[in-house]
């Protein structure tokens, strides 16, 4: 048996597939909230430091790191030494200006509105205008006016203790002082000898030349030699004047002490020469002329007697 034929007016009929619910479904339902976690909020958080341009400091840094490294690499370990004691006499100076700004070693008027006291004779009130006073004047003159106040002290004695404790209060001023005279003298001394280290090599890499003598060889050696010694001059210098200006100062605060402290031995002299200065008191002293003799006895004449 053979099939049936077809006819021709048979059209196939089209298959269309139904669309999958699955995909309508997660077409229209919505998305659920999504929690950020510690990863997203690192990719979306902002650096503060962004928002500053960093990009001046970070050059200027840069550029002077640069410039360090330059300088040692060149100078070698005389300049790296030279460095170290920069920044050595750098720290004692501060610490220096820190204790003297500490210890108020330039006021006077303590000590000037107590020895008027003293002059006074108000001792109390001297006394007071001393106690807890760092300046190292203050603390001298409460010494000595602490020890006047004992009769039975012998003077001898107190004038030692005082000039022990007058030593000892300057010997702390002068602490450190020592170190920034040996900076300033040892750091012209570094400089020269790394020029005569540099000179050296110099003329050595010259002679490694031979006959193919480069110029630029000599000169990069030279500049390079005195590098060190204008940086030992460079901070020598600024260290020399630092040196004398805090040594004046200690001086200077040395003569107010023993000034000071002669002012308070010799109250009762200066009372005498203010009341010797008293007009009045001067007149009364003054020795008085005799009037002259007027009237009957001023034409008494001498009787003379001649010799026979």
């Amino acid at each position: 048996m053979t099939p049936p034929a077809t006819t021709a007016t048979e059209q196939p009929t089209p298959i269309t597939e139904a669309p999958d619910a699955s995909l309508e479904s997660a077409a229209t339902t919505p998305a659920p909230d999504i929690e950020p976690t510690a990863a997203t909020d690192a990719a979306t958080a902002v650096d503060p430091t962004a928002l500053v341009d960093p990009s001046p400091w970070a050059g200027l840094i840069g550029v002077a790191q640069e410039r360090l490294s330059v300088f040692t690499e060149v100078g070698g370990p005389v300049l790296a030494s030279l460095a170290v004691l920069s920044v050595v006499a750098a720290a004692i100076i501060l610490v220096k200006l820190w204790q003297f700004a500490r210890l108020r070693i330039d006021a006077r008027a303590p000590v000037d509105e107590a020895l008027l006291l003293w002059h006074q004779r108000d001792v109390h009130g001297a006394l007071r205008k001393l106690e807890e006073r760092p300046q190292p004047v203050s603390r001298v003159v409460h010494l000595a006016l602490v020890g006047l106040r004992h009769p039975k002290l012998d003077l001898t004695l107190l004038r030692e203790e005082i000039a022990r404790v007058a030593s000892l209060q300057l010997e702390q001023l002068r602490s450190h002082l020592r170190a920034l005279e040996i900076i300033a003298a040892l750091s012209p001394l570094l400089g020269l000898l790394g020029t005569v280290l540099g000179m050296i090599e110099a003329f050595r890499q010259l002679e490694q030349a031979g006959a193919q003598v480069d110029p630029s060889i000599l000169s990069g050696g030279i500049w390079q030699a005195l590098l060190t010694t204008a940086a030992g001059l460079t901070l020598a210098i600024p260290v020399v004047i630092a040196h004398s200006w805090l040594e004046r100062r200690v001086e200077r605060c040395g003569h107010r002490m023993e000034d000071a402290v002669t002012r308070v031995f010799t109250r009762d002299l200066a009372g005498a020469e203010d009341e010797a200065a008293i007009p009045e008191q001067t007149a009364a002293r003054a020795p008085v002329d005799p009037a002259p003799e007027t009237g009957a006895a001023a034409l008494i004449t001498p009787r003379v007697e001649y010799a026979s």
